[in-house]
């Protein structure tokens, strides 16, 4: 039996059984969401930053991934809430 023919999607559930499935859905939304959001980062900034792949980070390439990293998580942050302050 798939995901899709499994019986916690039966439409004679109760609405709690809804409501934990939809808990389920975008708890594995968040998480695939992460996951993607970490390689977008660390890909894009792996690039920006080394320049020399070697065995391991200079401190500069340390701190200009830092930066990025933060500097993308900010720029996140603040897209993810002029959206969401638009939609109410």
């Amino acid at each position: 039996m798939d995901s899709f023919s499994s019986p916690t999607m039966s439409s004679s559930g109760s609405p709690g059984d809804t409501e934990a499935l939809m808990d389920q859905i975008k708890a594995q939304l968040a998480q695939a969401y992460a996951q993607e959001f970490l390689e977008t980062v660390g890909n894009k900034c792996f690039a920006k930053c080394v320049t020399k792949p070697g065995s391991s980070l200079s401190g500069s390439e340390s701190s200009c991934i830092s930066r990025c990293v933060d500097r993308y998580i900010e720029a996140t942050g603040i897209v993810s809430r002029a959206l969401f302050s638009s939609s109410r």
